[in-house]
């Protein structure tokens, strides 16, 4: 069969646009997508390791509800890139935090938001990391706001894990540890 080069050029034009730009993962753009991997990795087996009805639960009145931790964390994901340029998705509202409580429906938007920031970042020229830009916070740099989303992943994650052994779920990572600590002591008996 010959390849028609017309379609080779149409297949390598499709596959370059599918490639973020600026996907250098080295330096403090590296370190930002490590340590916001490590937060997803973490948040998401969290949030699926923890049962449906936990979900509604909340230490007190006025905080938080383990849904809403997680919502939260996917709306600072979405909304945060944003004061840099980069488009949110349609359809976010400063409600979803507590209109979508569906554990399913969670699990997604955590996801989502995570391949949002990252690609924001992977997507931001090195240029773009000093220019200035206005937040809530007040203005910094892009880099700063990277940061500030990294930082916020973090933050709400100890919080969440703090939810799930109030609610006695032992995170996913912990468990596999002590199930191959167990495994290790059972060996050498």
């Amino acid at each position: 069969m010959k390849w028609n080069r017309a379609l080779i050029a149409g297949v390598v034009g499709i596959v370059a646009s599918m490639t973020p730009v600026h996907a250098d993962t080295s330096g403090i753009r590296g370190e930002y997508l490590k340590s916001l991997a490590d937060v997803e990795q973490k948040a998401v087996s969290l949030a699926e390791a923890t049962p449906d009805k936990k979900f509604a639960w909340r230490p007190g009145k006025g905080v938080r509800s383990v849904s809403e931790v997680f919502m939260h964390m996917a709306g600072a994901n979405f909304i945060l890139p944003s004061f840099a340029g980069v488009k949110a998705p349609e359809g976010l509202s400063p409600e979803m935090e507590k209109t979508v409580t569906d554990k399913a429906k969670v699990v997604e938007s955590l996801r989502s938001s995570f391949t949002h920031v990252k690609q924001a970042i992977e997507n931001t020229a090195d240029a773009d990391l000093d220019r200035t830009v206005k937040t809530f916070l007040g203005e910094m740099s892009v880099r700063s706001l990277y940061l500030l989303a990294v930082n916020h992943g973090h933050e709400h994650l100890g919080q969440s894990i703090a939810y799930a052994r109030m609610n006695g779920v032992t995170p996913p990572w912990t468990a596999a540890e002590e199930a191959e600590a167990k495994k290790k002591a059972d060996e050498k008996k």
